[in-house]
Formats: C-alpha cells, sequence, structure tokens
C-alpha cells in the first residue's frame, strides 16, 4: 500500500489529503483523509518580504504534513500543486502572479528537508488535470482543466499525459491577453483574461461598478437576486473565460473541458453568456463538437493528481 499526502495550495486556502493509490485509474485510487486549512498566502506575500513569506509558507504546509504524519506514519512522499511557473528540469518556482515576490524558490528541496520526506511540485491546475484525468467516469485520452480561483490556471492532459512544456508555463491561458491596455496583471502584463474571469477579477469588476468590495460568493449571491452589477460582473467573467478558452480551441482540438475551482459554484450565472461567446469565437468546423462541464472531482481533483504525479514521478527515478 502505498500512501501519498497530496496537497493543493491556493492563494487563499491550503488542502491536504491522505492518497492510497496503486495505478492511474480511479479504481486504484482512493482519498483516506482530506483537511483544508486557512491559509492567505497571497495576503502574506504582499504584506511581507518574500524571504519571510517564503519561510512562513514553507512552516506552514510542513505544519499541515506533521498533522497527518502522526496518523499515517507510514507515509511515502509528498506531492504539491502550487499556483506558479513550475520549471519542469528544476522543480523551482519561477514566479506565482498571485504570490506576489516569490521567484525562483524551490519549494520540493526546502520543504523535504523540512519534514524529511521526498516532496514534488507541480503546478496547481496541471495537478488537477491529472486528477481530473484519473478520476474520469469513462476512459479519455485528452483533456483540458480550466480552475477557477482567485486565478485562472489551465492544465492539459494530452495522449493522456500531463503536458508541462518546455519552461513549464503550458497552459498558462489566465494570462491570455483579452483586453488590450487592460487591467495590471500580477505576471507584469495588462489585460489578461484572469482579472476578469477570476474570483479576484469578478470583485474588482464589480467595485469598480459599486464602489463596494465583496468577494465572489456574495457578488453570486446578489446576482440571484437580480444586482445588475453583480449580473454583469459574472456576465463580464463568462464572456472573457470564452474568448480565451476559444483561442485554445484552435491550437490544441480537444474535445473534453472542465471546470474546476471555487469559482466554478457560479456556472449557472455565467453558462449563457460564456456559451454564447464560445460559439461566436470558435471556428465554425469546432462549434458544438467542445464538452464543456464543471468538475465532478471538485476540490479534491488537485490533491488526487498532486499525490498521483509524484508518485509516477519517483518511481521514474
Amino acid at each position: 500500500m502505498t500512501l501519498i499526502v497530496g496537497i493543493d495550495v491556493g492563494g487563499t486556502n491550503l488542502r491536504l489529503g491522505v492518497v492510497e493509490c496503486s495505478g492511474t485509474h480511479s479504481q486504484q485510487v482512493q482519498l483516506l483523509e482530506e483537511l483544508r486549512f486557512n491559509a492567505d498566502f497571497s495576503g502574506l506575500c504582499k504584506a511581507n518580504m518574500p524571504d519571510i513569506a517564503w519561510q512562513t509558507i514553507l512552516t506552514t504546509i510542513a505544519s499541515a504534513v506533521e498533522t497527518v504524519r502522526v496518523k499515517y506514519p507510514q507515509l511515502s512522499a509528498v506531492g504539491i500543486g502550487f499556483p506558479g511557473f513550475i520549471d519542469p528540469k528544476t522543480q523551482r518556482i519561477a514566479q506565482s502572479p498571485n504570490l506576489p515576490g516569490l521567484s525562483h524558490v524551490d519549494l520540493s528541496a526546502d520543504l523535504s528537508a523540512l519534514i524529511r520526506l521526498p516532496v514534488i511540485t507541480e503546478n496547481d491546475a496541471l495537478a488537477a488535470a491529472f486528477g481530473e484525468f484519473v478520476m474520469a467516469a469513462k476512459p479519455i485520452d485528452d483533456l483540458i482543466y480550466l480552475g477557477l480561483g482567485t486565478g485562472v490556471g489551465g492544465g492539459l492532459i494530452l495522449n493522456r499525459q500531463p503536458f508541462q512544456g518546455q519552461h513549464g508555463v503550458a497552459m498558462e491561458i489566465g494570462h491570455i491577453i483579452i483586453s488590450p491596455d487592460g487591467r495590471l496583471c500580477g505576471c507584469g502584463n495588462h489585460g489578461c483574461m484572469e482579472q476578469y474571469a477570476s474570483a479576484s477579477g469578478v470583485s474588482i469588476t464589480y467595485q469598480q461598478a459599486t464602489g463596494e468590495h465583496c468577494s465572489a460568493a456574495q457578488i453570486a449571491a446578489r446576482a440571484e437576486v437580480g444586482d445588475s452589477n453583480a449580473i454583469a460582473a459574472y456576465r463580464l467573467a463568462a464572456t472573457s473565460l470564452a474568448q480565451a478558452l476559444a483561442h485554445i480551441l484552435k491550437v490544441i482540438d480537444v474535445t473534453d473541458v472542465v471546470l474546476g475551482g471555487g469559482m466554478s459554484a457560479g456556472w449557472p450565472l455565467m453558462q449563457q453568456a460564456f456559451q454564447r461567446q464560445l460559439d461566436q469565437d470558435l471556428i465554425p468546423v469546432l462549434r458544438g463538437k467542445v464538452n464543456v462541464h464543471i468538475s465532478s472531482v471538485g476540490d479534491q481533483a488537485g490533491i488526487i493528481g498532486a499525490a498521483i504525479l509524484a508518485q509516477q514521478i519517483l518511481q521514474s527515478r
């Protein structure tokens, strides 16, 4: 029995699970236990010098691992899905747009030194994509995953394998520019899709219209009772997401697209505008041939994907 800790690091939360895995099929994977921790890493990085923020991130993750290690002393490794550009050769985090200040840090090595277990780090959206692929109800070969959270991440499974790209920035769909000279993004460019389609993007849109700062969940609740500014914020998120996805689908001809992350709870507010924009922007031959659906695995996709990727990478070494 192989037990691996899978961790999904978000801008404002930390999810951890103990995964028993003997293969890459849903029947060979079992999530034994799941824990969630409040961890505002985004706020931490904005309020502190990078070295201080990094040490806090490390000790927070290490403490979370030790929490489950007491119950599962036979843990063999840790797999982490982290929001940022992960170099596929060195595993170093080159940059994390939603955790400002972090640059060329080595989560795998630094955390391993603290907890004395092998650690594998992968982009959080790619880990979630692999989790969706493994847990899919029917066998599939190719999959695009879009994670709607603090930012918007993307992951690609191509020919049943996670695709990282040569520099670890493949499928950074959130940073496709949809509005030249638009909002400043954490990556340094202007007008990136995630500045409009993410939870933080929805909050910005609503605040610009009303002068009031609310969370995406609060704005969704207001949209459901007819708040026109809230409805408009989610409509902009939907059209922005569809525009970016249409460009990706013209390059990567994939049928199955999964939407996950906390913002996907607002999908009923987005679906109609999203589909209309997607159909408009796709080339005609692709219209009606793309299956876009909400994750059936939910928050567990990143945990499971990170754990199984860690197992595969360690076995190949």
